[in-house]
């Protein structure tokens, strides 16, 4: 579910790494969303109008960040739609630098010569409606000047989907060769198949399921409460907060939780064991396990990169995920895709497991692979598809060639 810093796999041995960022929480940014007059990096923006929600509420003058490789061809028939997950954003390839506070998070799918050949394909990839990296979301100036925050409308991924046809009509494209997103980004995929059916050739979903489950939302709202409950976070309103006093602690937290999510009890068993990083046995007091500094690494670097608002959006937003609502079931939302398809689970998954990928899969019509998903065998569990480059390279691949 989520991208770089979750597929970035920082070792045991990274001691002195993991404290520091444990002691520098205290002066993390009160918010780690791209702001009014930060460098741009990559990013190009389209400004889309105004937006009606599922809500009944109308959203004005949305703007989408994105980034692009490869050029689109004369008949506008080689567009690839790449879809973030959860704390993704549009920075699919290059380096970290100003503007970007991570190395791209899909090197080893999308670029020259590989799976997503983008010297063949156009490949464009938006940052979703509601995050926080140049996409209208919470950290966004609302008409009167001030942050929308908590004020910003709820989103739904229906509503995400829209922003995202509405931007592609801004680009001129019609019609997409394919449109591919793992987690979140997988929900979004889904949504396009089902919501514009004649404008995705070709569909791959990766590790999402049809609709959120009650043991999903369950994990999720854990999470949530875990934001909202920092002092710090003071109703959404922390954007002017010095360094080091926004809802720093409980967007980590979050992390923190999340990570539990995506990974699995045999990498983290077998890469940690019941190892320290000092030389304080914790049983004895003062010394820590190295798992806990590991997770500590990635909560406090996150909020280096991420917004807490943005954070509660998009869950709730895939919160909201079920492609048979208002649509007489899943069963007969599924049968609305024209598109050929890749379905992908994840064995190990145990944040959408396979349940939900065999669900889909049994629904559509022009599978790659039959009524049954591509079960991709990995100890990484979740964030598998973020890093099993080779296998999952592999069948969008073949997916492309169909």
């Amino acid at each position: 579910m989520d991208w770089q810093t979750t597929s970035e796999t920082a070792p045991a041995s990274v001691v002195p790494e993991a404290r520091a960022a444990h002691q520098l929480a205290s002066r993390a940014p009160a918010t780690g969303a791209w702001r009014e007059g930060d460098p741009e990096g990559d990013r190009r923006f389209v400004r889309v109008g105004a937006l009606a929600l599922e809500s009944g509420e109308v959203l004005p003058d949305v703007r989408v960040a994105y980034e692009s490789w490869g050029r689109l061809s004369p008949a506008r028939d080689n567009a690839i739609l790449v879809l973030h997950a959860l704390t993704g954003d549009s920075h699919v390839l290059g380096p970290a630098g100003p503007g970007h506070a991570s190395a791209g998070w899909w090197p080893g799918v999308v670029g020259p010569g590989r799976a997503i050949d983008t010297g063949r394909w156009f490949v464009v990839a938006p940052n979703v409606l509601g995050g926080c990296q140049g996409t209208t979301g919470p950290a966004s100036l609302a008409p009167d000047g001030i942050e929308w925050g908590a004020r910003l409308p709820s989103l739904t991924i229906r509503d995400q989907v829209a922003a995202q046809a509405a931007f592609a009509r801004e680009l001129g494209i019609d019609r997409f060769a394919a449109v591919i997103g793992g987690s979140m980004g997988g929900m979004h995929a889904l949504e396009w198949a089902v919501s514009f059916p004649g404008a995705v050739q070709r569909m791959a979903v990766l590790a999402a399921p049809p609709a959120t489950t009650a043991d999903q939302i369950a994990l999720n709202s854990v999470q949530l409460d875990a934001v909202r409950s920092d002092p710090a976070f003071d109703g959404g309103a922390y954007y002017d907060a010095p360094d080091g006093e926004g809802p720093n602690r409980g967007l980590a937290l979050a992390r923190r939780m999340a990570m539990l999510n995506y990974r699995t009890p045999n990498e983290l068993n077998q890469r940690f064991e019941r190892s320290w990083q000092s030389g304080l046995d914790p049983l004895g007091g003062g010394g820590r396990f190295a798992v806990e500094s590991y997770l500590d690494f990635h909560g406090n670097r996150f909020t280096r990169r991420f917004d807490a608002n943005s954070y509660l959006t998009l869950t709730e937003s895939m919160n909201s995920h079920d492609i048979g609502r208002g649509r007489g079931g899943v069963p007969a939302a599924l049968a609305r895709i024209e598109a050929h398809s890749l379905v992908l689970g994840i064995d190990s998954d145990r944040y959408f497991p396979l349940a939900g990928q065999r669900e889909i899969a049994a629904g559509l019509g022009r599978s790659i692979h039959g009524r049954d998903p591509v079960v991709l065998r990995s100890d990484y569990g979740h964030d598998a598809f973020l890093i099993e480059d080779q296998a999952v390279g592999g069948w969008i691949s073949r997916l492309l060639a169909a």
